[in-house]
């Protein structure tokens, strides 16, 4: 009997803790105060940097740090503890691994490590305020209740391999590109090309066009390489934003098509 009412207990805290469904309020509310939880834990890691307001409210923010780690460190606890009432992670060891090695979960521990960490591990100062900037990964979270946030990342699943192809070749262009360049400006300017790793920064600041201007070619072939190297930079760097665009049109053209169902009986609701 006890056993039993650990397993409702168990799928109920289960429930809640995921995505809210329509017809459930408690989940809803969840959700709602996580994600506005998050919001502020932004605003606050953001605000902290600004030196007048950290010395000034400095223990207000130390409070606020301390209450969000305690929720999200409660709320990571109890998702690893009833995972188990999903099937695909019902074994009480392996599942339990399993699904806290899924990307939210990873995000989800991460979101709190920062304020762990230098308990157990001697710190420099400068080391502890990188990772308290780390706290800004908690942003991450809210994909997990964000239907827009969870539509892109639909978007980058179906196109990774359209993504991957335009990577690649992008990746061969900039070895190649820079490695030309290096043959060419090296002799001339021996210090800002000195190596191909060197010019492959070259060669990215002028495939994105952005040009800080901080390294440039000098010789008449090295001149005509960089012009090639911008024209194409316009064109392959376009193409991704085309595959990524064409991907959320499609997205949102599949939930406007999608035929919307009434919850209490399944039948199609007609607009």
């Amino acid at each position: 009997m006890k056993g039993k009412v650990i397993q409702v207990i168990k799928k109920r805290t289960y429930e809640i803790l995921k995505v809210a469904s329509p017809d459930d309020l408690p989940s809803k509310i969840f959700d709602i105060f996580i994600s506005i939880l998050i919001s502020l834990n932004v605003i606050v890691v953001i605000l902290e940097t600004v030196e007048t307001l950290s010395s000034q409210y400095q223990n207000l923010f130390n409070v606020f740090e301390l209450f969000s780690v305690v929720v999200f460190s409660v709320e990571y606890v109890l998702r690893i503890w009833s995972c188990t009432a999903e099937e695909n992670y019902h074994n009480p060891v392996t599942g339990r691994v399993k699904f806290a090695l899924t990307p939210f979960l990873v995000i989800d521990l991460l979101a709190i490590l920062p304020f762990y960490l230098p308990m157990f591990i001697t710190l420099d100062l400068r080391f502890i305020r990188a990772l308290r900037l780390i706290r800004l990964l908690r942003v991450f979270k809210l994909a997990r209740y964000s239907e827009s946030l969870r539509i892109l990342g639909n978007v980058f699943k179906k196109k990774k391999a359209e993504l991957y192809i335009t990577v690649f070749i992008l990746v061969i262009l900039l070895v190649i590109v820079s490695s030309f360049m290096y043959f060419l400006e090296n002799e001339a300017q021996p210090k800002v090309f000195s190596s191909i790793p060197a010019s492959m920064w070259w060669g990215m600041i002028t495939l994105t066009t952005v040009g800080y201007g901080d390294i440039y070619p000098i010789t008449i072939f090295g001149k005509l390489l960089g012009v090639i190297m911008a024209l194409l930079g316009i064109g392959m760097f376009a193409l991704p934003t085309a595959i990524i665009a064409s991907g959320f049109t499609e997205e949102m053209q599949k939930k406007r098509e999608k035929k919307q169902t009434c919850p209490h009986c399944g039948k199609e609701i007609n607009p």
